[in-house]
């Protein structure tokens, strides 16, 4: 289970480099990979060349910037969400600006 916190500035929890162009403010982390996260593309970043699938619940919700879908050939904005159950196939991404995001993972059980 994650740890209990009140309202605190998020600002204040420093930025990690998480790999590949992209860093983390981590808000919130259970051992059991349950997470909560505003992720940092720098601006070039790309996702890789396969698309993505993983074990647990992944929601996304775009703060700034833009991220393009590379297979859906779509680019996502401000204020766009996604909701992946385990094993959803989605990516691979990249965005030529940057983009911020608040990312929301947990298990499926």
């Amino acid at each position: 289970m994650k740890d209990e916190r009140e309202f605190f500035a998020t600002g204040e929890v420093q930025w990690a480099d998480a790999g590949s162009g992209i860093s983390e403010r981590v808000l919130s982390r259970d051992p059991d990979g349950t997470l909560t996260r505003v992720a940092r593309w720098a601006p070039g970043t790309v996702s890789g060349d396969a698309v993505i699938r993983h074990e647990y619940v992944e929601e996304v919700y775009l703060l700034e910037g833009e991220l393009t879908d590379l297979t859906l050939d779509q680019t996502f904005r401000p204020g766009d969400y996604a909701c992946r159950p385990p094993g959803m196939p989605h990516g691979p991404y990249r965005t030529g600006t940057g983009c911020t995001m608040l990312e929301i993972r947990y298990s499926a059980r």
